[in-house]
């Protein structure tokens, strides 16, 4: 990745440098093999052909931990053709639904086929690296686009970078969600809860430019690549924040921090932050942050 040197410390220092994958194909099934673990996207199908005048082969469709449907492309170098491929793929995507929720029922079942998050779908564009044109193209289109840029460094170690992240919200939504929190059923006599819901909102966006926001019925989340905080309905006296952070690694506050792993909830992460006050948000910065470098 430019800019960024390895080293291997155990005998002296010793530069790893980066390189390109041989072929574009070792990029995609490594990603493929481990595509939750790297992308937080539960992996439907490779090479999926689409049924349209034109043709064309998707190389990956997945589902990502809130639901919405996802297109992977990758590209073993720089290619100006890859954003708008991804568009045409998805545009099949959209006007295909059943289609995907078939594939989506038979691998996953129907429950999640029933939970599909078609307001939010995504394309992933994974590349050897991008151009500063196609990181400007991805904010002039009203789609949710990530380009993720690869490196491989000696033979053991596999990089993914975020280059550029666009949401696919107009300005006219975001601006409707700053005014209000955008958090569902609030009520609007807890104040104090309304306002903390606000300043939530504000830090974790804050945390990157690369933050998207997807909204669920019973939470909202917060993602990079994948989910790093999940926020539910401010209740009366609290807010409840789930977080992408290992409760063993976390020093446990009774009435502040829990460890969920075991416990049912909405959203993702196994680590519950229960915030009544300006000072709770302080005192989980650090967590958030924790979170974020996770994600």
């Amino acid at each position: 990745m430019p800019g960024l040197k390895l080293f291997n410390t155990k005998s002296g220092v010793t530069e790893v440098m980066p390189h390109l994958a041989d072929v574009e194909a070792d990029v995609q099934d490594l990603v493929e093999e481990h595509m939750e673990t790297m992308l937080g996207i539960r992996f439907l199908a490779s090479e999926y052909v689409i049924d349209c005048v034109d043709g064309g082969r998707i190389d990956s469709l997945g589902i990502d931990e809130n639901g919405a449907p996802v297109i992977v492309e990758y590209k073993r170098g720089t290619d100006a053709g890859v954003i708008n491929q991804g568009l045409y793929y998805m545009a099949w995507l959209t006007s295909h639904k059943g289609a995907f929720r078939s594939l989506v029922r038979d691998r996953l079942g129907v429950t999640a086929a029933s939970q599909i998050l078609w307001s939010g779908p995504r394309l992933i564009c994974v590349a050897g690296d991008f151009t500063r044109y196609d990181a400007h193209a991805v904010r002039e289109h009203r789609r949710s686009i990530d380009l993720v840029r690869y490196r491989y460094f000696g033979s053991d170690h596999f990089g993914l970078e975020t280059v550029a992240s666009a949401t696919g919200q107009s300005v006219a939504s975001r601006r409707v969600r700053r005014q209000t929190a955008g958090l569902p059923t609030v009520r609007r006599q807890d104040s104090a809860m309304t306002e903390l819901a606000a300043a939530v909102d504000e830090v974790l966006v804050g945390l990157g430019d690369s933050v998207t926001r997807v909204q669920r019925k019973q939470y909202r989340t917060y993602q990079r690549l994948r989910n790093f905080a999940c926020v539910c309905p401010p209740q009366q006296t609290k807010l409840l924040v789930y977080l992408k952070a290992d409760p063993k690694g976390v020093d446990l506050v009774p009435g502040f921090t829990r460890d969920v792993t075991q416990v049912g909830h909405h959203g993702t992460g196994d680590l519950e932050l229960q915030l009544r006050t300006e000072r709770d948000l302080e005192r989980a910065q650090d967590l958030f942050c924790l979170s974020y470098a996770a994600a």
